[in-house]
């Protein structure tokens, strides 16, 4: 065994000795070839093999969808249009908490690389990503904006290396301030927040600089994966993601850990302010300038293209900027008062409809009423898609009485509920609608705009759609005319009997003989007194000394469009008007006599902040100075002894909003011009009310003229209307910063007629202010 044993010792000391240089060479040649790998890999990539790659261009202007953005004049975004939701800020805009929980979350030594990560990426390959990726920020950027969504198998690969690849690119092209923020200008953070601004908006209610260090965390870790980590559906898992970013922060010192235990201790707190079409405020007036921009992109092309045709803009990817005159506080009063007033006055409509054996409608024959019904089958937007979709019209009218599943308004919240359409019509008629818009007279703007009660399931747009009767609203018209053609005083006195205008005069086709509502038909009254109680008999008289023709041309003067046939029942309000018509007249009066276009939109700009438009005012002299200012203090009247004096009065000085129908607490105490105004049947209700530097005007009924109050109690403008007026001013006037006037309105110099009664009284003869001076 022992030679064995030297035997094989001897054997194994003839092997040629180990060449340590060889392997050091194979090393070195491996290594080579891995870079020289790598590098071809890099090479390929950048020539687009394994699939395109963007160029210079594409790096210097990155295409994104960008919102329009529709900018009130107090400088809030009130709504935009979008394919996507997105709306850009600078690196200025985003706070120091966001982009330390970024970096501290995402990409610790985002100031230190080019881009690639080398350190995090040997950790990723040693540990086949158990410790963490290695995809830095500017990959991720790269990600979103040119290798699009996670690709799979070998294709993996090849998108990773064009990441690396666009990454450079980037670091190259960009500062990682810029870099930063792109990334976060473009993620999908859902819920219609695209990039971070939307998303500080939508889940917070708050612009990005503003972001608290717990809110900034919430975003931060929802980068990771924003549908898993959903505030809205998962908010436990969201928070212990927050918790786990604040965490981060900790270990890179960017708070102190102190600071991360109390925040951690913070419950996750939302204030969710959705931007869909139909969300968030002013809802009607964005339809109305949706409709406005559709007109003025295919009348102002952007550019030419390359066969010389014209290239117009698109609001919905653009990011235009427009800025309009609606003031989001006086907007957010509007909104609130309507709803306050509108919720109360269908409670007290359907517990008298409980009686109405034809409800909603009345005074209605069966056969009218189904005729109603037809019609609002025929209208739609049921009807029409199915027409689209092909469907015969016996299938159509067959499906309005399946039930189905549906989800239907009413004033404490959508209801999900199960009825046939055409049931649904019949619970859609019974609601009450309002329209109200308000606007400076001095320079036409509007300043808050309130279309209908809720525009998913009342689309139609009460300010500027629907026309509607208007009754004694359209009084002062013939009063302002009487007024500036006969220099009469608000003292002169008319006699209240009756008068009787024969056919063939004033377009009367037969005798006309107007009622008095209260049936009283004695005395004589001012015309201060006769505009307060808004006496028929005093109105028809001054329009059978004027004739209806200059009354029509002075409301022509006034913005209005609407048809208005020149018969003496004008003079009662017989024609039906727009609200942002009327609104836009009466302004005249506080404006001096001078008509201003009512003004929505102000200004358009690119996104590059270039001015595309820039309105220029509309203005028309209509009355005289002096006839504006003696029909304004003909309709103070009516606020201080007329129809609209509750706006005076009050039981307590506490305000009570679920009294508004029958408590009438408002104590206004300045000066105010207004009318009332009440149709036929309590079927529209109206007010119109002026303070010196703002004009509102308030309309109230139903769909349907059939749908109204069974008694003036409840149905006339004082009550359905006026309330609203009255919640939006005090609101307003809260505010002081809205500097609402509660002056006297501006009395013109050398005024010849005397608007002081007492004073009239005292330098009048007896006998001239009779009927037969004045020759009525």
């Amino acid at each position: 065994m022992a030679k064995a044993t030297s035997k094989s010792t001897r054997k194994t000391s003839n092997t040629p000795p180990l060449n340590v240089f060889t392997y050091i060479k194979w090393f070195w040649i491996t290594f080579g070839v891995g870079v020289l790998v790598v590098i071809l890999l890099f090479l390929l990539a950048s020539w687009g093999v394994f699939g395109e790659m963007p160029d210079f261009k594409d790096l210097e202007n990155p295409q994104n969808d960008l919102a329009t953005q529709i900018i009130s004049s107090d400088g809030k975004q009130i709504g935009t249009f979008f394919k996507e939701n997105r709306t850009p800020v600078t690196f200025d805009n985003l706070a120091p908490d966001l982009v330390n929980a970024l970096v501290a979350t995402e990409d610790a030594r985002y100031y230190d690389h080019s881009g690639i990560d080398a350190r995090g990426t040997v950790r990723a390959f040693a540990f086949l990503g158990t410790k963490g990726g290695a995809s830095t920020i500017t990959q991720q950027l790269a990600k979103l904006l040119f290798t699009g969504k996670r690709s799979r198998g070998w294709q993996r690969y090849t998108q990773k290396i064009k990441e690396w690849v666009i990454a450079t690119r980037l670091e190259r092209q960009y500062t990682k301030d810029e870099i930063m923020t792109m990334y976060l200008n473009k993620y999908d953070f859902l819920n219609q927040a695209i990039g971070i601004s939307s998303a500080s908006r939508i889940y917070f209610n708050k612009s990005p600089k503003k972001l608290k260090k717990e809110e900034a965390a919430v975003l931060v870790g929802m980068l990771k994966n924003s549908a898993l980590y959903n505030p809205l559906r998962r908010p436990e898992l969201v928070k212990n993601r927050r918790d786990v970013v604040l965490a981060q922060m900790a270990k890179y010192e960017y708070i102190t850990t102190q600071q991360k235990d109390s925040l951690q201790e913070l419950p996750l707190k939302l204030d969710y302010a959705p931007e869909g079409h139909s969300d968030g405020i002013a809802t009607y007036f964005r339809e109305y300038v949706r409709s406005w921009m559709s007109k003025w992109v295919k009348n102002n092309p952007k550019k030419k293209n390359e066969e010389g045709d014209d290239v117009y803009y698109d609001i919905y990817r653009d990011g235009l900027r427009i800025n309009v005159t609606i003031d989001s506080r006086m907007q957010k009063n509007a909104e609130e008062a309507v709803h306050m007033h509108m919720s109360n006055l269908q409670k007290e409509f359907d517990k008298q409809e409980l009686k109405n054996k034809t409800s909603p409608f009345r005074d209605l024959t069966k056969t009218e009423v189904d005729a109603i019904i037809r019609r609002a089958v025929k209208s739609s937007a049921r009807r029409k898609k199915m027409l689209a979709q092909g469907k015969s019209e016996d299938q159509i009218l067959k499906s309005f009485d399946e039930k189905t599943e549906m989800k239907i308004f009413s004033w404490k919240g959508y209801i999900d509920t199960i009825m046939t359409p055409r049931d649904s019509i019949y619970y859609y008629k019974r609601f009450l609608r309002s329209g109200m818009l308000s606007m400076e007279p001095q320079t036409g703007q509007v300043k808050a705009w309130v279309g209908g009660i809720d525009i998913k399931h009342f689309q139609y747009d009460q300010v500027y759609q629907g026309a509607r009767q208007v009754g004694s609203t359209f009084k002062p018209f013939v009063y302002a005319t009487a007024i500036d053609q006969l220099k009469l005083s608000p003292c002169d006195t008319l006699p209240v009997s009756q008068i009787t205008i024969p056919a063939g005069s004033h377009g009367v086709t037969e005798d006309w003989t107007p009622k008095n509502s209260d049936g009283k038909y004695t005395g004589y009254f001012s015309l201060k007194k006769a505009l307060a109680k808004s006496v028929n008999t005093i109105s028809a008289r001054l329009i059978d000394r004027i004739g209806p023709k200059p009354i029509v041309r002075l409301a022509r003067r006034s913005g209005v469009t609407s048809e208005i046939v020149e018969v003496a029942s004008i003079a009662l309000g017989s024609v039906d008007l727009k609200l942002i018509e009327m609104v836009g007249a009466y302004s005249t009066f506080a404006n001096e006599g001078v008509y201003n276009k009512p003004v929505m939109i102000t200004s358009i700009e690119d996104k590059n902040g270039t001015t595309l438009y820039q309105f220029e005012p509309e203005t028309l002299d209509v009355i005289s100075k002096e006839a504006a200012y003696v029909t304004l203090n003909l309709m103070e009247g009516v606020t201080q002894s007329g129809s609209g004096a509750r706006l005076r009065s009050g039981p307590s000085n506490r305000y009570d909003y679920k009294n508004v129908i029958t408590g009438y607490p408002y104590q206004f105490n300045n000066p105010i011009a207004g009318k009332t105004g009440t149709t036929q049947n309590q079927s529209d209700g109206w007010f119109m009310g002026i303070v010196p530097n703002l004009c509102t005007g308030v309309w109230v009924g139903g769909d349907d003229r059939a749908t109204h109050f069974s008694s003036t109690r409840f149905g006339q403008g004082a009550t359905m209307a006026l309330p609203i007026w009255a919640i939006y001013m005090r609101k307003c006037y809260a505010d002081k910063t809205l500097k609402v006037s509660k002056g006297g309105f501006k009395k013109p110099e050398n005024l010849s007629i005397e608007v002081d009664c007492e004073a009239y009284k005292k330098n009048t003869p007896i006998g001239v202010n009779d009927d037969d001076e004045l020759g009525f």
